[in-house]
């Protein structure tokens, strides 16, 4: 199937093809934004055909010299790279780098601020005195059709201005689109780059844990064809568990967090479960504003 893009309203575009599904805003002369646009149109649809090129390769974890040829899989792999004592592979990283591609045709002058969502995981552009609102929403399975109709009902909001060594957020957990080892509800990083952001999410997602045989896990195989996790089991229902427990699984999820703050490979992180919340960083707002409608999972932008 070919690449599609849709107009939204707010002059936002929605670009899909396979499995990339991008809502993409920007703000800033009109001319300007329109070829910006159109620059990250002819460029996305040259990014799925690429990786699936590599897609074996991309789908091996991250050890030794990185082997992959195209801009997004060497992106992939690099961003994956510091967390190769953990088991993980360049697809941890895919949504992120695939944003990262695009933001790159709205860094001109002329463009004020853009950002690129790809379902949750987000590359920034900011110019000088430009910032960008963040919401979280934590927990997809109290999402109902009214929230739909209504707004949503945030569970804070992160605030990146231009000043600020971040220009991507990611969001991981057992609830997402993609796997996780772990029973975080989400896990939510700001980092350099939103491939950054996401391998990091993924690696501090796994790493709220416990052991507790309510938990259930299914090989990731038995859930998805040609998984890269293979038979390694992943998180697939996570009932209410003691207040004490879901803290200690936070916790853990703190300690690696705090860990990868502490080596400069993430500026900050928000970890959320079964309603508790812990952060590395005084940058989330809990009282957030529910009037934002960009609606993605996990993350909505204002």
């Amino acid at each position: 199937m070919a690449a599609q893009r849709t107009l939204l309203s707010g002059n936002r575009w929605h670009f899909q093809h396979g499995p990339i599904d991008l809502v993409i805003g920007a703000d800033g002369d009109s001319s300007v934004v329109h070829a910006a646009h159109e620059d990250a149109w002819q460029r996305f649809n040259e990014v799925l055909p690429e990786l699936v090129q590599e897609l074996a390769q991309l789908q091996r974890p991250v050890h030794g010299d990185c082997r992959l040829q195209g801009t997004v899989a060497r992106r992939m792999w690099q961003a994956c790279q510091p967390f190769d004592s953990d088991f993980i592979t360049s697809m941890a990283a895919v949504a992120g780098s695939v944003a990262d591609e695009l933001i790159a045709h709205f860094q001109r002058p002329g463009v004020q601020r853009a950002w690129v969502n790809n379902g949750g995981d987000i590359a920034m552009h900011l110019a000088p005195s430009q910032s960008l609102r963040v919401g979280l929403y934590a927990d997809l399975a109290r999402l109902d059709a009214a929230q739909l109709q209504d707004g949503l009902l945030l569970d804070g909001h992160l605030e990146v201005n231009a000043e600020m060594p971040v220009r991507g957020v990611a969001t991981s957990g057992w609830r997402g689109r993609s796997f996780s080892f772990g029973i975080a509800d989400s896990v939510t990083v700001l980092a350099r780059t939103a491939a950054q952001a996401d391998a990091a999410a993924t690696v501090i997602a796994n790493a709220v844990n416990v052991k507790d045989a309510r938990v259930q896990r299914q090989p990731a195989s038995a859930l998805k064809d040609n998984s890269d996790l293979g038979e390694r089991l992943v998180t697939t229902e996570v009932p209410p568990l003691e207040p004490a427990l879901v803290l200690r699984a936070l916790n853990a999820g703190l300690q690696k967090a705090q860990a990868l703050r502490a080596a400069g490979l993430i500026f900050s992180a928000a970890l959320v479960c079964q309603h508790q919340m812990l952060n590395t960083h005084e940058n989330l707002h809990t009282a957030a504003d529910s009037s934002d409608n960009n609606r993605r999972h996990g993350l909505v932008l204002a």
